[in-house]
């Protein structure tokens, strides 16, 4: 079995014959990471952000680095924040703004800052009292509009200043609610909402408009600069909320509804090249027999007229941008266990034609002025995001010189596929260490994926198979009933039947995976996050085939569950008390007898730590492997107090998969692995004459 070398940080020894990055937890957590992209309105200019540990290893910094889109030039770095830069963006001069913290407290807010395209050193443009998170800039126009964080209440920079002093001093985190919901994944909402500002590459920046309709808004703005479309959070009865899409004049800061329905919600707006049009998504709200639909509009804002694109395209759009002559958009939509970009001409009755048609997901799409190539971030299962180009006429993809060369993948990627028991077909990945062969069969590992509307169809930095590919598991990466990418027919199947028809397709990919030479049938283990997470709790009450359950961010009891996460009313469509009595995991508890590995992050407010509090307690006192007279128990609960849905820093998630590494050699391997050291539990499991 492959383990860490004692020269990459681990006292084991190695018995892999090819040693990789996915060998050793620091040197995997030490690659670089490239997000996002940005261009230039000339378009000779493309800016990536890489994202690495910090000197001390506490967490990931990024800085921005230029990629030669003609793919010449090596890339360069352009930005040096010892704190780190992101949300990169070219105004129409072709100035690189940025946003990036580079104040000499440790608290200082992140500011907008510029780095001028005739050269020099990058200068400070503004810096609004609550710091900015982001930025967006006209390309034919010198507007710019930041993002802020501010009172709605104050009108003036010395008022705000004087609130922020006063709690700061007198150490106040009270916050006074009126209104449904309080919290967001991992920070409290209020008092302070979102707040925009307008202005210039001068400096001169002026407050537009606060409001906590912004809230995780998604916004576009006009060429021209005049104006931005953007989502916008209304509230409803019963404390439901939705998204609408307004237009927001950036020189009044007069909001204007564009697209309201109180039966759905709005997304993703894209402003056409001319300004006249804006495409979006629209999401009908789901009830408890029918899952949500998502479809792709264009609206005309002089006429009022909509139209939707394509509208027997049965897929789900994650990102639209519009070709510069307005006449189609390309989209990336998940497709088959993968996310490819589509071309759709704007009009309801045009083909969609699928432009890339590898085995990668695409991301961050960019369009070139002159209409002939999009640059991306590609990714896949086995490679992580890298910018390349994308012909539009051909659809070949060249991949540019990155700031991250590829990094050596300890094994290969296959696709599974199997029919469900109502005729279904369904597919997975798996991935396998090299030297898997029917004399040297690997255990399996099934991974299970959150959302529930999501596909394993990219890299994944924080769920990484080859971590685990790379100590000798095969890693199942199954797509079940509710995953994206196969229509709208495929999520109804599991829509209110969690506990059905999702599980059931697991259940059949992981007997076709069994069933091959090079994989140990006989030591298999289930794992997954957030409502992977629920399915590997459920998977743990219905049956004893797997040796070890690992459950990271899981629903367990889902009355509980729904008016406590931080959305309740969107789950609330699916989860009818009937609901949760059918398919909640905690109803089962009696019937687990396989150990399972719980881990929760304190600061996680999309499924509260409440969840796994219940579910360590219920598996302690009621389950089939109960804590003994002494207390001890076969199961383990990781808990971290400062951590959120994902287990983000550096260390921590080297703690996360060195645990799950212990516990599933223990149970599923029958070998003995230590606990991190830095936990300070002693041996894992305990001596004999602890037992």
């Amino acid at each position: 079995m492959p383990i860490e070398p004692a020269a990459r940080g681990n006292n084991n020894p190695v018995t892999h014959a090819a040693v990789t990055p996915f060998h050793a937890l620091d040197e995997y957590l030490s690659l670089p990471r490239v997000s996002g992209l940005a261009l230039s309105p000339d378009g000779r200019r493309l800016v990536t952000r890489v994202e690495k540990v910090s000197e001390d290893g506490s967490k990931f910094t990024g800085n921005l680095w230029e990629v030669d889109p003609s793919g010449n030039r090596e890339p360069q770095q352009v930005t040096y924040g010892p704190k780190g830069d992101s949300a990169p963006a070219f105004t129409a001069a072709g100035d690189l703004v940025f946003v990036s913290a580079r104040g000499s407290s440790d608290d200082a807010p992140p500011s907008l800052w510029c780095l001028p395209a005739r050269g020099g050193e990058a200068y400070e443009l503004a810096k609004p009292p609550g710091g900015v998170s982001s930025v967006l800039a006209a390309r034919r126009a010198d507007r710019l509009i930041l993002t802020t964080s501010t009172y709605p209440h104050v009108t003036t920079d010395a008022d705000e200043e004087k609130v922020r002093k006063l709690r700061k001093d007198g150490k106040i985190t009270a916050i006074i609610h009126t209104s449904y919901p309080v919290r967001y994944w991992d920070h409290d909402l209020g008092p302070e909402v979102p707040g925009l500002r307008a202005g210039t590459g001068s400096g001169d920046f002026a407050r537009l408009a606060a409001d906590g309709a912004m809230r995780e808004a998604h916004s576009d703005i006009s060429a021209d600069g005049s104006f931005l479309v953007s989502t916008w959070q209304v509230p409803g009865p019963l404390a439901r909320r939705r998204a609408q899409l307004v237009r927001v004049d950036t020189t009044s800061g007069a909001v204007t509804v564009v697209k309201d329905d109180p039966e759905a919600d709005f997304g993703l707006p894209a402003i056409s090249p001319d300004g006249s049009r804006v495409a979006y998504v629209r999401e009908a709200h789901g009830d408890p027999d029918t899952a949500p639909r998502i479809t792709l509009h264009v609206h005309d804002l002089a006429s009022g007229q909509t139209v939707e694109v394509a509208a027997d395209w049965d897929r789900r759009a994650i990102s639209i941008r519009w070709l510069p002559d307005g006449s189609a958009l390309a989209v990336t939509a998940d497709h088959y266990s993968r996310c490819p970009i589509f071309l759709l001409p704007v009009t309801d009755t045009a083909d969609v034609r699928q432009l890339t048609n590898d085995d990668a997901a695409y991301s961050d799409v960019v369009i070139d002025p002159e209409g002939h190539v999009a640059y991306a971030l590609r990714s896949g299962i086995s490679r992580p995001p890298h910018p390349v180009r994308i012909d539009l006429t051909s659809g070949d993809v060249t991949d540019l010189l990155g700031p991250a060369s590829a990094p050596e993948i300890p094994g290969s990627v296959t696709e599974v596929m199997t029919t469900a028991t109502d005729g279904t077909p369904l597919r997975a990945w798996l991935a396998e260490p090299l030297d898997a062969s029917a004399d040297n069969p690997a255990p399996l590992l099934v991974w299970i994926h959150g959302g529930p509307l999501n596909s394993w169809n990219s890299w994944q930095w924080r769920w990484n198979p080859w971590l685990m590919v790379a100590r000798g598991y095969a890693v199942l990466l199954p797509d079940p009933a509710l995953s994206t990418g196969f229509g709208d027919e495929f999520i109804q199947r599991g829509w209110g039947r969690w506990g059905k028809e999702p599980y059931a397709d697991i259940m059949a990919l992981t007997d076709v995976a069994e069933q091959r030479p090079e994989i140990d049938a006989s030591r298999t283990a289930a794992m997954g996050g957030s409502f992977g997470g629920y399915m590997a709790n459920w998977i743990a009450g219905h049956t004893d085939r797997f040796k070890a359950i690992v459950t990271h961010a899981s629903l367990w009891a889902l009355d509980q569950f729904g008016p406590t996460t931080d959305a309740a009313w969107y789950w609330a469509r699916e989860m009818t008390p009937e609901m949760a009595v059918e398919n909640s995991p905690h109803l089962y508890v009696a019937d687990i007898r396989t150990p399972v590995l719980v881990i929760h992050g304190d600061k996680d407010y999309r499924v509260p730590i409440g969840e796994a509090l219940r579910l360590w307690y219920e598996l302690n006192a009621e389950s089939a492997l109960p804590a003994d007279d002494q207390g001890i128990s076969d199961h383990q609960f990781l808990y971290f107090p400062s951590e959120n849905h994902w287990v983000l820093s550096p260390p921590h998630a080297k703690i996360w998969y060195l645990t799950v590494y212990a516990f599933l050699a223990k149970n599923v391997l029958g070998k003995t692995e230590p606990w991190p050291e830095e936990l300070a539990a002693g041996e894992y499991p305990p001596a004999a004459d602890e037992d």
